[in-house]
């Protein structure tokens, strides 16, 4: 027997609904082309905003230049040792991909932009095209469509998928919503196959949407819990999360995270996933036929792998990025994205929890609507999770990608239930208008336009000039004389380490990335000591050149903490004599010394 009830609508008898893959993939292709329109001029000045994106493609032409497969360190930090990387090869195959593939007709130049252009696109129709499925099973055939276009409306999650955003967030976003699409199947083995699946492709990736993933691996448990006949859904779920888990870390597990660290798939987590693949899959084999022995087993499992994990790997219980306080203090803290939502104005966090928001009140909406019915169970997965995500975002903002993400099935529902009521009216300026302010909310795109239509607040002289040095101190023209210079290792900013490997052959003490702690460390106490302690500082990295962009972001925390260390010295003309100018045009922002002795 099905899980699901049958669609009020025949998807044979609509066409629009039958074509659902053709209709997102041209949603796609239509919003792929405007995204690149958009950002031309930003793929033209190879404008790489963030530090992710930076070191991304520093790390693929490293690869492409003969660097070693399982090798991930970046040599080009930290020299000679390099930094530790806890990234993996996966979101690195469709750039290098495209580059092979571009290169022998365009050069390399042009092959790098196109890469970086169209990487980000192809998670992007695997996640419109998951989300597409997800609502048309949860709600109805022709509600694949507000599936598909609401991820558009989030701008957080949509940002992820951008021309130059090829960090590893919008694969991992793409699996999510893969696993939500599974989780709704109503092909028990293929749904549990493709939520296991999904969920060890995202362990490859990276850690950050564990929380999520394991939550959709208890409702499915739970689901067994409820219902006996689950078992073939929870017996393929185990065995693709364990076997996709192994295969991923055969494939893609670099030499370092083979070493029991707790921020990506090391041996950790492979034995997590192993561990909760075989006790699964040994519930799913028993099955008693009584709910309430299964429950008492499932509470078993549960237990058993949560002990065995705290004495197993006692030291991945706290935070996975293992920093000291120290790091936390100076470094961490500052982080934006790691922040609670709340500490970020009105303005920030209120177009954030719009669809999100949305989304959890629809999800749950139609789990009170499906009680009693096999709906209950297809609807517990998006709204355990779109309620998991709003909360996470009281922990970091971080989440906020992820919450719009798996806001959009409630979303969809909830549009889709209020949709007849304003299309039935006689009225055409009613139906028009009332679909349009109809899709503004559900989506979360009214809150946005209202804002942006009141009058934003002055900023300030000091918050203009960060603006303005944060924009131009990065950019070609202004790296172009760095470039010019011999290799050499420079002190500069963490924030604009990864900048300078991207677009410079030059080396950089360090760069925002955990696992490079002690750099980090490094460059702090350079910017924030004193002067000599600097010198000191370079010496021992091989340092020769000393680069600044003054009022740069990370300046202002220099500047504002450490009001006599040595940045803020720099900035009051006091420039100790084993520093020597190096010329730059007047125009440019940067400031650059070398060691003179």
């Amino acid at each position: 027997m099905a899980s699901f009830p049958e669609h009020p609508v025949n998807p044979s008898a609509n066409p629009f609904a039958r074509h659902w893959v053709r209709w997102t993939l041209l949603l796609w292709l239509a919003a792929a082309i405007a995204m690149i329109v958009t950002k031309w001029a930003a793929i033209h000045w190879f404008a790489l905003g963030d530090t992710d994106d930076n070191l991304r493609i520093a790390q693929v032409n490293a690869w492409l230049h003969g660097q070693g497969w399982y090798d991930l360190r970046q040599y080009r930090l930290n020299p000679p040792a390099g930094a530790d990387i806890h990234w993996s090869r996966l979101a690195d195959l469709p750039i290098a991909g495209i580059i092979l593939l571009v290169k022998p007709f365009a050069g390399y130049v042009v092959a790098e932009k196109a890469a970086v252009a169209i990487a980000p696109l192809i998670p992007l129709a695997l996640a419109m095209l998951s989300l597409a499925l997800a609502a048309r099973r949860l709600v109805a055939p022709g509600a694949f469509a507000f599936g598909a276009l609401l991820l558009l409306c989030g701008q957080s999650a949509l940002f992820m998928f951008m021309p130059l955003r090829i960090d590893h967030h919008g694969w991992q976003l793409a699996f999510l919503a893969l696993a939500l699409a599974g989780s709704a199947d109503a092909a028990r083995r293929r749904g549990g196959a493709i939520v296991g699946l999904a969920t060890a492709l995202s362990l490859i990736v990276g850690l950050e949407m564990l929380p999520y993933l394991a939550l959709a691996g208890g409702v499915i448990a739970l689901r067994w819990v409820a219902d006996r006949a689950e078992r073939d859904r929870l017996a393929a779920y185990a065995a693709t999360l364990a076997g996709g888990s192994a295969i991923g870390f055969l494939l893609f597990a670099s030499t370092a995270n083979r070493a029991p660290v707790c921020d990506a798939l090391s041996p950790v987590w492979l034995s997590a996933s192993l561990a909760a693949g075989g006790l699964l899959a040994a519930l799913a084999w028993t099955s008693p036929t009584k709910r309430r022995v299964r429950l008492a087993l499932a509470v078993v499992a549960a237990v058993v792998l949560v002990a065995a994990f705290a004495y197993a790997w006692p030291h991945c219980l706290s935070r996975p990025e293992g920093v000291s306080p120290e790091l936390e203090r100076l470094w961490l803290s500052h982080v934006r994205e790691a922040k609670p939502i709340y500490q970020h104005g009105w303005r920030v966090y209120l177009p954030a929890l719009a669809l999100p928001l949305a989304g959890a009140i629809g999800a749950a909406a139609m789990l009170w609507r499906g009680r009693g019915t096999p709906a209950f169970a297809a609807w517990a997965t998006p709204t355990l999770l779109a309620i998991a995500a709003c909360a996470m975002l009281l922990w970091q903002t971080r989440a906020g990608p992820a919450a719009q993400l798996l806001g959009v099935p409630g979303a969809a529902a909830l549009g889709w239930l209020l949709l007849p009521r304003i299309a039935g009216d006689r009225r055409p300026w009613v139906r028009l208008g009332g679909a349009i302010a109809l899709f503004l909310v559900v989506s979360g795109v009214a809150v946005p336009l209202t804002i942006n239509a009141l009058p934003p607040a002055s900023p300030g002289k000091g918050r203009r000039a960060t603006a303005a040095a944060n924009r131009k101190c990065p950019t070609l023209p202004a790296l172009a004389p760095i470039a010019r210079l011999p290799q050499a290792t420079i002190l500069t900013f963490v924030d604009f380490g990864p900048r300078l490997l991207a677009v410079t052959h030059h080396r950089a003490i360090a760069g925002p990335y955990h696992r490079n702690g002690a750099a980090i460390l490094d460059v702090q106490h350079a910017f924030r000591g004193s002067a000599e302690n600097a010198r000191r500082i370079m010496w021992r990295h091989g340092a020769t050149l000393l680069l600044i962009c003054p009022g740069m972001s990370e300046s202002t925390i220099y500047a504002g903490e450490a009001r006599n260390g040595f940045y803020a010295q720099l900035m009051r003309g006091r420039v100790p004599g084993w520093l020597a100018p190096v010329p730059l045009p007047k125009s440019n922002p940067l400031r650059l010394w070398r060691l003179a002795g």
